[in-house]
């Protein structure tokens, strides 16, 4: 059975002074099972800072959002499998060839005896409000999930402002992975669609990825807790 804080990622991606990456791991760990590391800190300090998250006995989730031709992408997970990670994220507008490649190659890892990562199809980005395609985003995201489950993906990223609708379409097992996530009151920043954590939970998240909420407070480890406080209660009666 989960507990709270294994719903909970910190994205470290808005942070450029390793020293500091390194510190507010060591603040927030007792609190989170899983840390985010995005395309900017990825190019920035390269894999070595994905040590800081080893050395914290935590999870990693790379987020660089795979997007190229199908041999690439499978080459990639490959790739992400040997850096040992937990997650890592794959466009689902590069089609389902390329997903499917995907999974094909973290097929092969498995009947290695290698563990994979988990492969989270990323459907429409949180920044983005509205889309030149002749769908509704909400209905753009119910295709590209639906896109994602029929290639075998193992997850999508879903803003949880789509959650409530996508959700039923899914499958009960699919990891739902939720950006956007910002406690009541707080800045937005540049993300559009966004939710608090209990609510995000509520609707079906299974795993809330939360960022300068936490990275850019003055006392991180407060304000994780403060999520922590806020979905606990949802976990009470289970």
């Amino acid at each position: 059975m989960k507990n709270p804080s294994d719903f909970i990622a910190i994205a470290l991606d808005n942070l450029e002074d390793y020293g500091h990456i390194k510190i507010l791991i060591n603040q927030t760990k007792p609190f989170c099972s899983i840390y985010k590391v995005g395309l900017e800190l990825f190019t920035r300090f390269g894999p070595p800072i994905l040590d800081c998250i080893r050395d914290a006995d935590r999870g990693i989730f790379l987020d660089l959002k795979f997007h190229d031709i199908p041999n690439t992408v499978a080459k990639a997970v490959i790739a992400a499998s040997q850096l040992g990670v937990q997650y890592c994220t794959i466009h689902v507008q590069g089609g389902k060839a390329m997903m499917c490649a995907a999974v094909a190659a973290a097929k092969v890892l498995r009947d290695r005896g290698v563990i994979p990562p988990k492969l989270i199809g990323v459907t429409v980005l949180t920044s983005i409000d509205e889309l030149n395609v002749g769908l509704s985003v909400e209905q753009q995201v119910q295709s590209l999930a639906q896109l994602a489950v029929a290639a075998g993906m193992d997850g999508v990223v879903c803003s949880a402002a789509d959650l409530p609708k996508v959700k039923k379409t899914l499958p009960n097992a699919l990891e739902i992975i939720t950006p956007g996530i910002r406690c009541s009151g707080s800045t937005v920043h540049d993300q559009k669609r966004v939710a608090t954590p209990k609510d995000a939970i509520a609707n079906g998240a299974t795993l809330l990825v939360i960022g300068r909420e936490v990275t850019l407070s003055e006392d991180p480890a407060l304000s994780v807790q403060e999520i922590l406080s806020n979905i606990s209660t949802l976990f009470k009666n289970i």
